[in-house]
Parts: structure tokens; C-alpha cells; sequence
């Protein structure tokens, strides 16, 4: 009696059991991904560099000045994707995943475009200031962190948005209330850059808690009081002498 093997495994899988085709399809997402995630982190660190290089002397606190829109401009972009693209990169690594490099690379662009638009709107309306716009734009920024409006973009952040304008409107929406902290304490300050990237980042890849952004919150309220009273108490608030 001839027996037949209860689990053949097809010609072409590599003892896998699994279908050469199928086997090619799940390997196929791998390289892209990987080449998304080095080329993501690898932009945002190129922009690190050059955003330091370009701010370097142009901090002024809340009375920083802007120069010409296309020195701005530049600044700008090379400072929102150094900050902005390693809480990106899960989204840029969903895309790569499911439409290869170029579908990555065209959401990370349109991602990019949605905080280049923010940066036209701040060119157009900032001014330079005192400390006493600063530490309310601060407060504002505390409060906002504990609204629905701020829980909904965070959410939406997190997830599978589909395009990558629609990614990059979630997530200006959910900065928003930290970008208007960087602007009037000192855009052009490395100091609230980096604070702004860890709060930013943070919220990008972690879920929301109550028991930790209640005091976060709470700790950018103290800090806003502070700047407004006595501003000389805050670090990073002055310019470097």
C-alpha cells in the first residue's frame, strides 16, 4: 500500500512549506522597509547637522528676528525634518512596506510639505516679542495638551492615515500646541528645538496616559508662569552672551 506524504512541501519554498510566490512576496517588503527606516533616520540626522550649523548665532529668544523668507524657509525645513521625521518613520515604514520605496518616499515628501506650509504661515505672522507673549503662548500650549481636539490629532497620528498630507495635518495638529511654544520662547533656539523633539517624538510613538501628561501638561504650565514672572529663572530663555 502506497502511502502519500501527509504535508508535501512544494517545489521552489526552501523547506519552508510555504509557496515560492508567497515566500517572494513576504521577503519583498523587507529590503524596502529597511532602506525606508536608514534613509528616514539618516535625513533626519543630515538635518540635525545642518539645522545647528544654520541657527548657530541666531538665537534671540523671544526677540529673534527671521531674516529674509528664503533663509527662513530654509532653516525651517532643515529644523521640522530633523525633528519631525523619527516619529515619522513607523508611518514611512507602513508605506514602504506596502508600496515600495517610491510610495515612501512620495509620503515623506508630502509629510515634509505639510510643515513647510506651517513654516510660511509662522514667517507671515511672527513677530518679535517679550516674555510676558511667550510664557502665555506657554500656558496655552499646557492647556491644549489635555483637550480632546489634542487627544484626537495624537490618535490620528498614530495610526494608518493613508496619504501623507493627511499624515502631516494629524501631526501639525497634534504638535501644534509644542510648535507655538518653540516659536515664542525662541525658534531659532537649539535648547527648545531639542525639548520640543522629545515631547514630539514621545507622543508620536507612545499612547496616551493620563498619569504621565497631566504632569507634562502641568510641568509646561509652571514653565510658562515662570517665563512670565521671572523670566531670567529659565533656561535657554536668553540669548547665549
Amino acid at each position: 500500500m502506497k502511502v502519500e506524504p501527509q504535508n508535501p512541501v512544494p517545489p521552489g519554498a526552501g523547506g519552508t512549506g510555504v509557496p515560492a510566490p508567497a515566500a517572494a512576496v513576504a521577503r519583498r517588503p523587507l529590503p524596502a522597509t529597511a532602506a525606508a527606516l536608514a534613509g528616514t533616520l539618516g535625513l533626519a540626522a543630515a538635518c540635525w547637522v545642518a539645522a545647528l550649523w544654520q541657527m548657530s548665532g541666531m538665537d534671540m529668544g523671544p526677540e529673534t528676528r527671521l531674516g529674509s523668507f528664503g533663509a527662513f524657509t530654509a532653516v525651517w525645513l532643515a529644523m521640522m525634518a530633523a525633528m519631525m521625521l523619527p516619529g515619522a518613520a513607523p508611518a514611512v515604514l507602513r508605506r514602504a512596506g506596502a508600496g515600495g520605496m517610491g510610495a515612501a518616499a512620495l509620503f515623506t515628501a508630502s509629510y515634509l510639505a505639510v510643515w513647510a506650509l506651517a513654516g510660511t504661515a509662522v514667517y507671515a505672522v511672527y513677530r518679535p516679542h517679550g516674555t510676558v507673549a511667550a510664557g502665555a503662548a506657554v500656558i496655552a500650549a499646557a492647556a491644549y495638551e489635555v483637550t480632546p481636539l489634542k487627544r484626537y490629532f495624537r490618535r490620528r497620528c498614530r495610526e494608518a492615515t493613508g496619504s501623507g498630507l493627511r499624515f502631516g495635518l494629524c501631526c501639525a495638529g497634534s504638535s501644534a500646541g509644542l510648535m507655538l511654544m518653540l516659536v515664542l520662547l525662541g525658534v531659532m533656539s537649539i535648547t527648545w528645538m531639542a525639548l520640543v523633539t522629545v515631547l514630539a517624538l514621545a507622543q508620536k510613538l507612545l499612547p496616551a496616559r493620563a498619569a504621565i501628561d497631566l504632569p507634562v501638561a502641568l510641568a509646561l504650565a509652571g514653565l510658562g508662569v515662570l517665563t512670565v514672572i521671572t523670566p531670567a529663572l529659565v533656561p535657554g530663555l536668553s540669548p547665549p552672551m
